[in-house]
């Protein structure tokens, strides 16, 4: 079986800040520097979907392969 939390624990952080950022950088979240900046928005997309990204692999890494 082959680790995949060097996959799923990087991406769920990844895919969080990227939520936060996504959501400051549109204007939901405020209270910072980065509210209502679209570079923060096009930023933070970025991450979350690298972070999903990672995640899925990390998850189809640990199915086992059917052979046969």
């Amino acid at each position: 079986m082959k680790r995949s939390w060097p996959f799923v624990v990087p991406g769920v952080l990844l895919a969080a800040a990227g939520l936060v950022w996504t959501l400051q950088g549109v204007g939901v979240l405020g209270g910072s520097v980065m509210s209502g900046s679209s570079f923060w928005g096009i930023v933070g997309a970025t991450l979350l979907v690298v972070g999903a990204v990672l995640i899925v692999v990390g998850i189809v890494r640990r199915r086992p392969r059917r052979t046969g």
